[in-house]
């Protein structure tokens, strides 16, 4: 098992370069002036041609980005263009409110989505099962910025129970979460329903009532075990997804997380702070990953043979 994840963390260098080429490629081709928007417009061509030296735009392209990576393998993510910051710090201090934003979520989706799969499973074609689907396929026809929208009409303006936006407190990760957490939810609840259903009409599943387990140890301990993988993948991918592509819902609950850090860089044309978020977002995704390859083992051993090879 040591041996597969060193082999996983070495295999994901020559991603992690090939993310950070492309993206510095597409920073680097599209339209905008970096000076220009740094300065603004009024400034004289002289001081924009002075800034883009200072920064090392003006060399060749292969030049900027090997003496970008150069430095990064060395700590240094540089500076951003617009607050002259170090992009390490401007980084770190989205990161916890992007991850604690992401766990929420999660455990939104999974504390209510796998049990409500499980019921809606184990008592198929009830009043239970029709409920649970029906809300699934309303939460994923619903867009998140709607869902948002009248999470904070209805539990901020009318009911004035929860905030509407900002970071102060834990009340305040109420209605991102659920928001972030609703199309997410659905498909796991669909999932966890399909495999449920899948699993107790195996053989295996008979044997064990025939020998006169109990209803809750055939579901808990044999039905729910052999149909984890699949949902242990959907969480994992959908947590490393939540890292980055929360813009939407940050961006209606005005959260200061990674996601609008990096929109915000883009529109700016800001390279640095754009490539620390990138790579950011591209090593969690990768460690993610590895966790959910390690979880497998742990839920079937019989994966471990698999696995070491």
């Amino acid at each position: 098992m040591f041996k597969f994840g060193i082999k996983r963390l070495l295999i994901m260098i020559p991603v992690v370069i090939g993310i950070s080429f492309i993206i510095f490629s597409i920073m680097s081709l599209t339209p905008g002036d970096p000076a220009e928007m740094a300065l603004g417009p009024s400034a004289s061509p002289e001081d924009k041609f002075d800034w883009r030296e200072r920064q090392g735009l003006n060399d060749p392209f292969f030049t900027r980005y090997l003496k970008y990576m150069s430095n990064t393998v060395r700590g240094d993510f540089g500076r951003s263009y617009r607050t002259e910051r170090a992009v390490f710090g401007e980084v770190c201090e989205r990161i916890p409110t992007t991850l604690t934003l992401a766990f929420c979520a999660t455990f939104v989706m999974v504390s209510i989505g796998i049990p409500i799969g499980i019921l809606s499973a184990v008592k198929q074609y009830s009043a239970i099962d029709v409920i649970g689907t029906f809300g699934a396929l309303l939460l994923t026809s619903m867009p998140a910025f709607w869902l948002g929208l009248m999470l904070i009409l209805l539990f901020s303006l009318r009911l004035d129970l929860l905030p509407a936006t900002g970071t102060d407190g834990w009340q305040n990760y109420i209605l991102p979460s659920i928001t972030l957490a609703s199309a997410v939810m659905a498909s796991l609840l669909r999932m966890t329903r399909s495999n449920m259903l899948e699993v107790i009409r195996q053989d295996y599943i008979r044997t064990a009532k025939a020998k006169g387990a109990t209803p809750k140890s055939i579901v808990f301990k044999h039905a729910l075990r052999n149909a984890l993988l699949p949902l242990v993948t959907i969480v994992g991918i959908n947590f490393g997804g939540m890292l980055g592509g929360a813009l939407i819902t940050e961006t209606v609950f005005a959260i200061p997380g990674i996601g609008s850090l990096l929109v915000n860089s883009v529109r700016q044309k800001d390279t640095p702070v754009v490539m620390g978020c990138v790579l950011f977002i591209a090593i969690m995704i990768g460690m993610i990953n590895l966790l959910i390859d390690m979880l497998y083992v742990y839920i079937d051993p019989r994966l471990k043979t698999q696995l070491i090879r």
